[in-house]
């Protein structure tokens, strides 16, 4: 599947040599990162590659200790999730912050919610999450007053999509969205994916999961030991190429090159 291709068509976040450290242990290591309109970007690295560091530092939960952050090509200083949220980053993270005992609308709108005056405006929240679901084609939800603790996994997984893209945002970054679910609800939320790109918002998919990155990712930015290794479009890479990236930072030409004993590279 192929997005919008557009050269003037710059990125909305933009990530110029991120550094952070957490005391004397450095996660990341002079990190580019870029996310484009219009498409899915897999970010994948093998534990402790610093995926989840980069993600927080995008997301303001962790300040980064030096570099650049540019949102459509301005540099930007987000220093807590509400700066993120404010110019359209929602993160999706893999525990889905839902509440069982509320229904969708509730919380979907948890934390946001609508009033009227001095009362909650229920017509126009419910309203509001069912056009959302049904812009996103959602189908498999039967009510948006459902009770959350009665959905299965890949619905929950909707509604926390659903969520985040509420609030016009136009980044959405995914924690792991199908690592519990199965092949049919994995297909759903795969699908899902795709018409979140296909809407023109920016996507970030963390994964580990080889076949979902191949089958709705635009490129993948491989991370590895806190330094990127590659970023690249997906169709000018193997399955091959992507699993050496991760667990050895190179493949071939293409990734970290190694010193070689004059200090050049390799």
């Amino acid at each position: 599947m192929t997005a919008s291709e557009n050269p003037a068509d710059g990125p909305v976040i933009e990530l110029r040599g991120i550094d952070k450290s957490f005391g004397p242990v450095q996660v990341l290591h002079g990190v580019d990162f870029e996310v484009h309109a219009g498409e899915v970007t897999a970010l994948v690295g093998d534990n402790g590659a610093g995926k989840s560091t980069l993600v927080k530092c995008i997301g303001g939960i962790h300040p980064f200790d030096s570099g650049e952050y540019l949102f459509d090509g301005s540099p930007v200083h987000v220093g807590s999730p509400r700066d993120a949220a404010a110019l359209g980053v929602e993160i999706v993270y893999q525990d889905l912050a839902l509440a069982d005992n509320l229904d969708i609308v509730q919380n979907m709108f948890l934390g946001r919610e609508k009033k009227r005056g001095l009362i909650l405006d229920e017509y126009a929240m419910e309203e509001l999450a069912a056009e959302t679901l049904a812009g996103l084609s959602v189908r498999t939800v039967k009510s948006v007053r459902q009770q959350v603790s009665s959905l299965s996994g890949g619905q929950r997984q909707t509604v926390a999509i659903a969520k985040a893209v509420l609030w016009n945002s136009k980044v959405v970054i995914l924690d792991e969205p199908t690592a519990a679910l199965g092949v049919a609800q994995t297909q759903q939320v795969l699908e899902l994916v795709r018409r979140l790109a296909d809407k023109g918002l920016a996507v970030v998919l963390i994964s580990h999961n080889m076949n979902d990155v191949f089958a709705v990712s635009d490129r993948i930015a491989a991370l590895y030991l806190g330094r990127m290794a590659a970023q690249v479009k997906t169709r000018d890479v193997t399955h091959a190429q992507v699993v050496e990236l991760i667990t050895a930072g190179r493949s071939g030409d293409l990734g970290i090159q190694q010193a070689n004993g004059n200090g050049a590279k390799a």
